[in-house]
């Protein structure tokens, strides 16, 4: 039963972070600039998230979801704002300044606003709300198998930004301080857009 559900768990939280929405272009940006380890950290900021309302899921916690449901466009209007941040910052970086974030500080900031951004994001609870509902999940589990499904879901998303920071290490060495000058501009511009789409979403 607890391996069947943490496969479960695995399965959905690698499936839900695999589309390459922001998170996921910060953390192509972050690796090809600043190394594997960085891109790592911005995986494990969403899939902390990705945890949290996992939880929530798991455990039927409705007063919970129902108020973050009810507080949708409010969470919409703070993540956009905080990506159009995120954007302009990185439209703005400099290669040659970047190889000092990479130290203790700058993980612990690319942590804390990847972990922010992904949990004002009301459609990540709308999916494991839907998706836990649909499998039968949450409904009549102990504390240790929903644990149990919440560990496989965290698995999953880190899987996926493990396989992706590693994927994407593999082409660091091509690029040249140009590159990741352009990178930056481009990752930056579709960020704002997201940005930008989130906050016209708001009502």
């Amino acid at each position: 039963m607890e391996q069947s559900l943490f496969l479960k768990g695995l399965i959905i939280g690698f499936s839900l972070a695999v589309p390459i929405g922001p998170i996921g272009i910060m953390c192509i940006r972050k690796t090809l600039a600043e190394g594997h380890l960085s891109g790592l950290v911005v995986g494990a900021g969403a899939a902390t998230a990705d945890a949290i309302y996992g939880c929530i899921a798991a455990f039927g916690l409705t007063v919970v979801s129902d108020l973050l449901i009810s507080q949708e466009s409010w969470l919409r209007l703070v993540g956009g704002g905080f990506l159009l941040f995120l954007g302009v910052k990185t439209f703005l970086a400099h290669p040659e300044n970047e190889s000092t974030t990479a130290n203790g500080k700058g993980l612990i900031g690319s942590y804390i606003s990847t972990f922010l951004l992904t949990l004002t994001n009301p459609l990540t609870i709308f999916a494991f709300v839907g998706i836990f509902a649909a499998l039968g999940l949450g409904n009549g589990l102990s504390y240790f198998t929903a644990w149990t499904l919440v560990l496989g879901v965290f698995t999953g998303s880190c899987s996926w930004f493990l396989f992706l920071s590693y994927s994407v290490t593999l082409f660091r060495k091509k690029f040249s301080s140009v590159g990741i000058r352009w990178l930056n501009k481009i990752s930056g511009s579709l960020i704002v857009i997201f940005g930008v789409i989130a906050l016209l979403s708001f009502r």
